[in-house]
């Protein structure tokens, strides 16, 4: 005979998971946990969850035996769902908090411990962003410094696809949780993303309250998987296209993902977003990538302000690592370059007039040719998510006066009676080495353009010279860094000279 107890631990779990699927148990939503961190002022958190329709739920904050707030609203049909919107809270804790449903003479309570108010912070992209810390340069130290960061907190989103759009996560990997070395360094790219931990770790570093890291990545993944229907309509993509094999490993179905991973996260309230991703668009509508990429940002800020009752701010900071590089058999291939290129929206740098409130962090010399992953997955994550949260610093948190991005010419003169191109850099840039092939014209004659490397010339502290005796014909357009391997590890040839931050890829069109 089987005592009573032991039944009841044998038949709660089925009943909950049966509740859980139907959407008709009283639950909090399945991010909605022990250890999370909550969105600070001057935003006001978004909790919700399901219920039975027509149920009255009582919500509250406490703290020992101090209530900070309650909150009342009641379950809707057909939905069976209840949502409230906290009050502002400053950056601190721990907070307990309750959720009580009413119904009729019936009453259940859940209670959710541990709880901080900081920055919230959604890691998104494919497998540079999946790249764990077990996997990085330096895991051992970053590992072992884990247990001096405990009001960074991290969860990581399940792997699942979805044909429609899921109102919650069907599961998560690590639920809410202090970082520890484990959960650090699960495994190779499992969890939790090196990028969003690093990255939050340095801003916690600098800002000194709580930060919430989540992390919902998908290796070999293209855009289209990441990008809600609405979106791919608005680049003109209505039909799932051939898809290569070579450089998409993982989902490609359109908007798999976004319905399964990105969407059942629209209702929390958010300080900004983070995304490394385009290796599985260089050979899959990498031309509309200037479109895809500035439309997926657009809707995701649409979708995370309205899920969130106005909450999360309209345009929200949204930063991006563009594209490292990439050992390949054919460095001719400009599948690289061109999706670097886009990832700005063909402007070269960020912020800019299709990409407001955007920061991007350049990675093209931070080559690994001994990744054990492949060259395509380098280790130094560490400087990758520095001169993110250097962007982050500056366009979400305000900070004056701070170098963010390398230098990027504001003015292109053509000297051809001398045989020069003269460039003006907007701000200081530092020649670190001289290259006579990283600088590319376009020569015409004939109606015919060729790419031709052109030498350094002079250069001061704002301005440098190029050689273009070279070409014989026209000079059109000008390249720099146009090529999967730039240079050898953090050897570019310019950088600001203060920040060690590369001057970034571009190309521009030259007018007589």
């Amino acid at each position: 005979m089987v005592a009573p107890g032991s039944a009841l631990r044998l038949v709660l779990p089925l009943i909950l998971l049966a509740d859980r699927s139907a959407g008709v148990g009283f639950r909090f939503a399945s991010y909605i946990d022990n250890y999370m961190v909550l969105q600070k002022e001057p935003a006001g958190a978004v909790i919700w969850g399901f219920g039975i329709p027509g149920a009255i739920v009582t919500v509250t904050l406490y703290q020992g035996q101090e209530i900070n707030m309650k909150k009342v609203t009641h379950v809707k049909a057909p939905s069976n769902t209840w949502m409230v919107v906290l009050d502002p809270m400053k950056p601190g804790g721990p907070f307990e908090m309750m959720a009580q449903q009413t119904f009729g003479t019936r009453n259940i309570t859940l209670k959710v411990h541990d709880i901080l108010f900081g920055d919230v912070w959604l890691c998104s992209g494919q497998s540079n962003m999946q790249m764990t810390v077990l996997q990085i340069f330096n895991a051992t130290r970053e590992l072992s410094s884990a247990a001096a960061y405990q009001s960074v907190r991290i969860l990581s989103v399940s792997l699942i696809q979805a044909e429609q759009e899921l109102e919650d996560l069907d599961a998560v990997d690590l639920p809410w949780s202090k970082p520890t070395s484990e959960n650090l360094g699960q495994g190779n790219f499992t969890y939790m993303s090196a990028v969003c931990w690093l990255f939050g770790r340095y801003l916690y570093d600098t800002l000194q309250y709580p930060i919430g890291l989540i992390s919902s990545s998908w290796g070999g993944t293209p855009i289209e998987a990441w990008s809600s229907g609405r979106s791919l309509k608005a680049c003109g993509i209505l039909n799932q296209g051939p898809i290569p094999q070579d450089s998409v490993t993982g989902p490609s179905e359109h908007s798999v993902l976004w319905n399964a991973m990105i969407h059942p996260l629209q209702n929390m309230t958010l300080k900004g977003v983070i995304w490394y991703q385009g290796e599985s668009n260089m050979n899959y509508n990498r031309d509309l990538y200037n479109c895809t990429f500035p439309a997926l940002i657009e809707d995701w800020r649409q979708t995370f302000h309205h899920g969130s009752q106005g909450q999360t701010e309209r345009f929200f900071p949204f930063g991006f690592v563009q594209l490292s590089s990439y050992l390949s058999n054919d460095n001719s291939d400009d599948g690289f370059p061109q999706i670097r290129w886009h990832q700005t929206a063909d402007f070269g740098s960020v912020p800019n007039l299709k990409m407001p409130n955007t920061f991007m962090a350049v990675a093209m010399d931070l080559c690994d040719r001994n990744s054990p992953f492949g060259s395509i997955h380098p280790r130094d994550k560490e400087t990758v998510a520095y001169r993110l949260h250097l962007g982050a610093r500056a366009v979400a948190y305000g900070e004056k006066n701070l170098i963010f991005q390398g230098p990027l010419p504001e003015n292109i003169e053509l000297l051809a009676h001398k045989g020069l191109l003269n460039l003006t850099y907007y701000q200081q840039v530092q020649v670190q080495r001289q290259d006579d092939k990283i600088f590319e014209i376009s020569c015409c004659s004939d109606h015919q353009c060729k790419w031709l490397p052109v030498p350094m010339s002079t250069f001061s502290t704002q301005t440098l010279t190029l050689d273009i005796n070279s070409c014989y014909g026209t000079v059109d357009a000008l390249r720099y860094a146009w090529t999967l391997w730039p240079c050898e590890y953090k050897q570019c040839p310019l950088y600001h000279p203060s920040s060690t931050l590369p001057a970034p890829p571009f190309i521009a069109f030259i007018l007589d």
